[in-house]
C-alpha cells in the first residue's frame, strides 16, 4: 500500500449480556489525505479495562485518548520508536492516577493498536486483546496473549488450547498497574489489497472461534460482520464486554468468500514487476529515448509526422528527468525512518482455518434454528416475511451449489433475527439465553 487511500473500517462495542458496565473502548483515527499517511498513517486502537466497572472504565478510556494522541506527538521520530512511547507514557498517565486515588488503585487496561502504514502493518500490544488478519481463508493471530495460561503454555511449548480454562482470564501484563510494563511491538507486516486487519478484546473471542470469526468477516460486509460478531457473542452467553474493530486494506478484496485468493490481471502483475525492477522515471526515459530515434528514422526517410513525435519523446524525457530529480531528493528524507524502523522479527502466533466448510455452514444453520424456536417460544415480535425471503435466498444459492453466497445469505439471515432479539433484550433485561450450538465431535 504504497499510496494513500482511504481506508475502509467498521467498530462496535457492546456491554455484553452479564455485565452492567462497558469497560471497553475502541477508537478509530484514518489519515485524510496524503502527507498525513505518509507521516502517520491510518490508526486503530482496542483497550479492555479492570480494576472495577468506573475504574475500568476510566482506564480504557485513558488508553484509548492517550495513545493516538501520544504517538502523533512522537511520529516524527519513526513508528517503532512512536508506538513504544505512546504505550509507556499512557501506562504512566493511568498508573500516576491510581497511585493518587485510593478509589482508583489497580486501575488498568489491555491496549492493542495497529498502524496501517506505506510499507505494512505495526501492531502494539499489552494484554490479551487481540488483532488478527483475515487473508486467502486463513486468520492469523498477530498478538501474544499476555496471560497466564499462554505464558505457561509458551514455557512448556504446547498449544494454549491444550492446557484448558485453568487461569484462562489471569492476565499477567497490562497498562496501569505497575509503573513500568513490557511492550510488544511488531511490523511491518506485509499487506496485500483486500486484507482484513480485527482488532478485539476477549468478550469476542471468548464465545466466538477465530474460524467464525474469519469465515464471517470475509463474505460480509465489515459493518454487517461487526454486528453479526458482536451478536453472536451475547447469543452464546455474553459474558464479557465485546469490542470488534475491522480494517480492511484499500484496493479491493484479495480474498473471496470461498477463501480463494483472487489474483490481478497477467497485465496489472506484469507491470508491478517491471515497475518494482526498474523505477518509473527511468521507463519513462528509456520511452522518450525510443520515441526521438524513431522520430530521428522517420525524419531521415522522409515520413511524414517525424516533429510531432520528437515533440513527445520531448516531453517524455522532460517528465522522466523531472520524476527522477523527484525521487533524488525524497531518498535522504527516506533514510532515517528506514534506520529508526528498522523491521523486527515477525510473528504469527496461531493460524486458523477459516475457509467455509459443510461442519461450520450446518454449525450456522443449526443456529438459526435454535434462534427461530426461541424467538418464537418468547414471543419477540419478528417480521418472518422478511425473514423467510432471506431464508430462501439461503435454498437458492445452495441448490446453485453456491457455497459462498448461501453462507452470506446464512449470515444475513442470521444477522436479521439477532437484531430483532437484541431490540427485545433491551425492552426485557431479564430474559438471558444461551443459544451456544453443541461442540462439533
Amino acid at each position: 500500500m504504497s499510496a494513500f487511500e482511504p481506508v475502509q473500517y467498521a467498530r462496535l462495542t457492546d456491554v455484553g449480556v452479564k455485565r452492567s458496565h462497558n469497560q471497553d473502548a475502541c477508537a478509530a483515527q484514518p489519515a485524510v489525505d496524503a502527507p498525513g499517511f505518509e507521516a502517520i498513517g491510518h490508526l486503530f486502537v482496542v483497550a479492555d479495562g479492570m480494576g472495577g466497572h468506573a475504574v475500568g472504565e476510566k482506564a480504557s478510556a485513558k488508553a484509548v485518548r492517550d495513545i493516538p494522541f501520544l504517538y502523533q506527538k512522537h511520529a516524527r521520530e519513526g513508528v517503532l520508536v512512536a508506538l513504544r512511547r505512546a504505550f509507556t507514557e499512557t501506562n504512566a498517565g493511568i498508573h500516576a492516577i491510581g497511585q493518587e486515588n485510593p478509589e482508583f488503585r489497580g486501575m488498568g487496561t489491555t491496549s492493542t493498536a495497529l498502524v496501517l502504514r506505506p510499507e505494512g502493518v505495526w501492531v502494539g500490544h499489552v494484554g490479551d486483546s487481540r488483532a488478527y488478519r483475515i487473508r486467502d481463508g486463513q486468520a492469523e493471530q498477530l498478538t501474544f496473549d499476555h496471560s497466564w495460561v499462554w505464558e505457561i503454555a509458551r514455557r512448556q511449548g504446547v498449544d494454549p488450547d491444550d492446557l484448558g480454562d485453568c487461569k484462562r482470564n489471569v492476565i499477567i501484563r497490562s497498562l496501569g498497574p505497575d509503573p513500568e510494563v513490557e511492550i510488544d511491538i511488531e511490523g511491518p507486516h506485509p499487506i496485500s489489497p483486500g486484507d482484513i486487519f480485527l482488532l478485539c478484546s476477549d468478550g469476542l473471542t471468548g464465545v466466538v472461534t477465530p474460524q467464525e470469526i474469519g469465515t464471517v468477516v470475509s463474505v460480509m460486509p465489515l459493518d454487517d460482520a461487526a454486528r453479526l460478531l458482536v451478536h453472536l457473542a451475547n447469543l452464546r452467553g455474553g459474558p464479557d464486554n465485546i469490542t470488534v474493530l475491522l480494517v480492511r486494506v484499500p484496493g479491493g478484496s484479495a480474498t473471496n468468500a470461498s477463501g480463494k485468493a483472487r489474483r490481478p490481471s497477467l497485465l496489472k502483475r506484469a507491470i508491478r514487476a517491471w515497475n518494482h525492477m526498474v523505477p518509473w522515471p527511468f521507463s519513462i526515459l528509456g520511452f522518450g529515448s525510443a520515441l526521438a530515434l524513431l522520430s530521428l528514422l522517420m525524419r531521415v526517410n522522409e515520413v511524414p509526422g517525424s516533429v510531432v513525435l520528437f515533440l513527445l519523446a520531448a516531453m517524455a524525457i522532460l517528465g522522466g528527468l523531472i520524476g527522477l530529480i523527484l525521487q533524488l531528493k525524497k531518498e535522504p528524507e527516506e533514510e532515517p525512518t528506514q534506520i529508526h524502523d528498522k523491521p523486527r522479527t515477525l510473528n504469527v502466533y496461531k493460524r486458523h482455518d477459516c475457509k467455509i466448510s459443510p461442519v461450520l455452514a450446518e454449525k450456522f444453520a443449526q443456529l438459526e434454528v435454535t434462534l427461530v424456536e426461541g424467538l418464537k417460544g418468547q414471543g419477540v415480535q419478528v417480521d418472518w416475511e422478511a425473514h423467510a425471503k432471506l431464508a430462501t435466498g439461503v435454498e437458492n444459492a445452495k441448490n446453485k451449489l453456491d457455497e459462498p453466497a448461501a453462507f452470506r445469505a446464512r449470515c444475513a439471515s442470521l444477522l436479521f433475527l439477532a437484531e430483532a432479539f437484541h431490540k427485545f433484550r433491551h425492552k426485557q433485561e431479564s430474559f438471558r439465553p444461551n443459544w451456544t450450538p453443541p461442540a462439533a465431535h
